[in-house]
C-alpha cells in the first residue's frame, strides 16, 4: 500500500485549495442535514469524509458537483461558486470533475470497454481510434485490459468498482469523487481498489474526495480526513493525528466501540413510557 505524502495542516492552507466549503448549512424540507460545514481540500490530495450513516456525506458530494444548493454558505471548486453558475458554467465545472458512484454504477447493457469509452464520447471530440487508445489506457491502468469484452455481470464487485474507477478518470478530470468505493468489498479487492485511488490522483495529479465508512483502508491511502456527526465536523486531521485522537466520537469510530456519544438507539420515548401508552389505548379501546 501506497504512504500518504506529508501535508500542511489544512486549516492553513489557502490559494492552493480546490475545493472550499465555507459555513455551509443545508436541509431536505424541516429536516436540517449540515449546519455550518467548512472543509478545505488541498490540490493534488487525497482527502476523506467520514462519519455515521445519514450524516450529510453524500449531500456534501451533491453540494461541490452543483446537485444540490447550499441554504446558506458557500462551496467553491477552483474558485468558482458552484451554486452561482448558471447552466452552462456548471456543466463546463462538471466536465472537470467525475463521479464513482457507491457499487460501481456501470451500464448493464454496455460491455467493459463502451462503459468506460462513454464519457469520451459524450463530451470529447475524438476519433474511435483514439477513444480506444485511451479506453485501454485506463482500463491498463486498474489491470483489466484484458476484460475490456465482458459485460457487467460478468465481473466480481471488485472488478466492477476497478471498471468504475477507469471510467471515472477516463477524462483525466481535476476533482474525483468517490461515493463509498469500499463498500461490499473482501479485503483484498479492498486494497487493490485503495491502493489504485491513490495511485492513479497522483499520477494524473488529480485532486480526491471519499466518502467512506472504511476507517482501516482510509487511513493508509489518504493524506486528511475530516470527521462528520449531526451536520457538524466535529475532527479533523491526518491519519497520525487520528489515530492518536481522544476526541470521543472520532475515537468511537476510529475503533468501532459501542459505547461513546454516538448513541446505537434513534431518539424515542422511554421504553416503558410506549408500552404504557399502548396499554392506555388498550384499555380506552375496551371501554
Amino acid at each position: 500500500m501506497i504512504a500518504p505524502s506529508a501535508v500542511q495542516p489544512i486549516s492553513r492552507v489557502t490559494a492552493e485549495n480546490l475545493v472550499e466549503i465555507d459555513a455551509v448549512t443545508f436541509g431536505y424540507g424541516r429536516r436540517p442535514v449540515l449546519q455550518g460545514i467548512s472543509m478545505r481540500v488541498p490540490r493534488g490530495k487525497v482527502v476523506a469524509i467520514m462519519g455515521g450513516s445519514g450524516c450529510g456525506k453524500t449531500t456534501l458530494l451533491r453540494l461541490i458537483g452543483g446537485q444540490l444548493h447550499p441554504t446558506s454558505g458557500t462551496v467553491r471548486v477552483g474558485g468558482q461558486a458552484v451554486h452561482e453558475l448558471d447552466r452552462d458554467g456548471l456543466y463546463a465545472l462538471r466536465r472537470r470533475m467525475s463521479m464513482q458512484f457507491q457499487f460501481g454504477a456501470l451500464f448493464t447493457d454496455m460491455t467493459v470497454f463502451d462503459n468506460v469509452a462513454f464519457p469520451l464520447r459524450e463530451h470529447a471530440d475524438l476519433t474511435e481510434d483514439m477513444v480506444r487508445d485511451l479506453v485501454l489506457m485506463k482500463l491498463e491502468a486498474v489491470g483489466l485490459r484484458g476484460a475490456h469484452n465482458l459485460m457487467p455481470s460478468e465481473l466480481s464487485g471488485g472488478m466492477a468498482r476497478r471498471v468504475a474507477l477507469a471510467r471515472a478518470v477516463v477524462m483525466d478530470p481535476m476533482l474525483v469523487m468517490y461515493d463509498e468505493p469500499f463498500a461490499g468489498l473482501d479485503p483484498i479487492a479492498m486494497s487493490v481498489v485503495g491502493s489504485l485511488i491513490r495511485r492513479l490522483n497522483d499520477a494524473l495529479g488529480a485532486t480526491s474526495i471519499i466518502v467512506t465508512h472504511d476507517v482501516v483502508e482510509s487511513l493508509q491511502v489518504v493524506d486528511y480526513l475530516y470527521f462528520v456527526a449531526e451536520g457538524r465536523v466535529v475532527g479533523e486531521g491526518t491519519p497520525d493525528q487520528i489515530r492518536a485522537t481522544t476526541l470521543p466520537v472520532v475515537h468511537q469510530f476510529v475503533h468501532g466501540e459501542i459505547d461513546g456519544p454516538v448513541p446505537f438507539h434513534y431518539p424515542a420515548p422511554t421504553y416503558d413510557e410506549d408500552l404504557g401508552l399502548a396499554q392506555a389505548r388498550a384499555e380506552a379501546a375496551h371501554a
